[in-house]
């Protein structure tokens, strides 16, 4: 695991990436991967891409606000050659706090402005059960993980999930990838937890 303030300066530190075998960000024409294979990046939706209301949940559309850089993050990502899947746990469907057609409201309205910043988007997926359900798609289990890249070709070494708690990291590596930790979102606290030991 390897940490960053946020996602902008995560994408604009590819040699320290590199070097600790996270992951390398080339270029498109740098690239060194077979021809079949797919260059994807998976990314937290709640604190990494947009703010998170700590204690609370995004419920609609109009309460949604991208995280300082994290679009122009995103685009550095797409322009190295990646495709973004957003994987997220949507807790407020499956315990009735919103309902699963403002959630989609949400995410289709995303994605309208990751294509208005020609962001290269794949697909979201986003776990509906409550938190005491016991499903096997809430991370850090990683049903959402073999959903997203069901029949997709892809090299585990040359992608990683950017995060920010540490259920994030763990469901990043029961998958088998690398793992980035920003501190934006539960970050911040989520990093006293990890230096404390619990």
């Amino acid at each position: 695991m390897i940490i960053f303030k946020n996602f902008i300066s995560l994408t604009k530190k590819r040699d320290r990436l590199a070097r600790n075998d996270v992951i390398a960000m080339r270029s498109s024409d740098e690239a060194i991967s077979s021809k079949n294979m797919e260059k994807i990046i998976f990314v937290d939706r709640d604190g990494v891409i947009n703010v998170d209301p700590i204690g609370d949940y995004i419920k609609r559309w109009e309460d949604f606000r991208f995280e300082e850089g994290a679009l122009d993050g995103l685009k550095s990502l797409s322009d190295a050659g990646y495709e973004i899947i957003v994987i997220s746990n949507q807790a407020g469907v499956g315990d009735s706090i919103y309902p699963a057609s403002e959630l989609e409201r949400i995410d289709r309205n995303m994605i309208e402005v990751f294509r208005q910043n020609k962001i290269r988007f794949r697909s979201s997926h986003y776990c509906h059960h409550g938190k005491s359900a016991g499903c096997k798609c809430r991370k850090p289990e990683i049903g959402l993980f073999l959903e997203a890249t069901s029949g997709l070709e892809f090299d585990k070494t040359e992608t990683c999930f950017i995060g920010d708690k540490i259920s994030d990291m763990d469901a990043g590596k029961r998958f088998g990838i690398k793992t980035v930790f920003v501190l934006t979102g539960h970050g911040k606290l989520e990093l006293e937890k990890l230096k404390k030991g619990t």
